[in-house]
């Protein structure tokens, strides 16, 4: 009882009324716990040599991470956790544009303070790994248990190719998930749905850049090793491939965008509500009748009189009004 009742006021003490700060708080712990998972099944396939994982179960990790944050912050900022994301719900009129860079800021911050609680968690096991040394490349490198890094063969063309692609597949797939108007899925499992479809990017596109399709999971990771200890080579490494994770899934948000609003989204035939909206005003054809709602007015009580039985059956305060009104008014002649 004492128990609920502190829990009470509590909850009336820290309620929070601007829907901006509950939204930013919704994203920042949604990014946060989708980082932690991600990046620690990272973590455990690179430390134990993939004796306790591999590709396979951190692309599965990241699935599943994705499907609970958008049940972290659905409900409350639409589960964007991805600025590529944020980008389409802007460009769609779903969310207003400044609040893009607002989203982003916090995406950003809870990937890094994701990154930071991972290497927390998992720092005796990384610097065992990696015999105290914090490397970029080699055989014994960590970074890119936190950010992504291109294969060897992977020229800076073909990996923002990569990007665009994966980025634009991911965004019409979830626009497509989320059409009430197209084939829908049960109310309740679009974040499913979406891990489903995570999974399925990673494991189809990971090969040449680990399939980052997000530019918050890339820049906030990469910043955090570069303040920890892995230092500048986490930008120059792989002919300085730090910035297309960034630029390029932004690219292929809007071309994802575009690409389901063209091919799809603009030829829904039109809802009912839409119809009457858009419907045309008839023209009128000339020698034809045109119908025409008359207004029903109220009748002047003097009418009434008259109709009843003329001034002469009026009483005579009625008759003399009748008299002084009419005393004024001009009769144009017939021409």
């Amino acid at each position: 009882m004492i128990y609920g009742r502190l829990l009470g006021k509590v909850r009336t003490w820290v309620r929070l009324r601007s829907s901006l700060v509950r939204q930013c708080l919704a994203e920042f712990l949604g990014v946060f716990v989708l980082i932690v998972i991600t990046l620690s099944a990272s973590a455990q396939a690179v430390t134990s040599e993939g004796v306790k994982g591999g590709y396979f179960s951190s692309s599965l990790a990241g699935g599943i991470a994705v499907m609970v944050a958008i049940h972290i912050s659905g409900g409350i900022s639409g589960g964007h956790l991805n600025p590529a994301f944020s980008l389409t719900m802007c460009l769609l009129n779903q969310c207003p544009w400044w609040k893009l860079p607002i989203f982003s800021l916090v995406q950003v911050l809870a990937a890094f303070l994701g990154a930071g609680t991972v290497y927390t968690l998992y720092y005796d096991a990384i610097h065992h790994y990696s015999n105290g040394t914090l490397e970029v490349t080699g055989p014994r490198e960590t970074a890119s248990i936190f950010a992504t890094y291109p294969a060897p063969y992977l020229s800076l063309r073909n990996g923002f190719f990569d990007q665009v692609l994966g980025t634009a597949v991911l965004v019409v797939s979830i626009l497509a998930i989320v059409d009430s108007r197209n084939k829908g899925i049960p109310k309740g499992l679009e974040p499913l749905g979406v891990g489903l479809l995570v999974l399925s990017l990673g494991l189809a596109m990971g090969s040449n850049c680990s399939c980052a399709i997000n530019p918050a999971r890339d820049f906030g990771p990469r910043l955090f090793t570069y303040v920890a200890g892995w230092g500048h080579q986490v930008f120059s490494a792989g002919n300085y491939w730090w910035w297309v994770p960034i630029v390029a899934p932004m690219v292929g948000a809007a071309t994802g965008t575009v690409a389901y609003q063209l091919c799809v989204e603009f030829h829904h035939p039109p809802a009912p509500d839409e119809e009457i909206l858009t419907a045309a005003p008839e023209k009128h054809q000339p020698g034809s009748e045109k119908e025409v709602e008359i207004p029903v007015y109220a009748v002047n009580k003097y009418a009434e009189m008259w109709a009843e039985g003329g001034p002469g059956t009026w009483a005579a305060g009625d008759r003399s009004k009748w008299e002084a009104a009419n005393s004024t008014r001009t009769v144009k002649p017939e021409q």
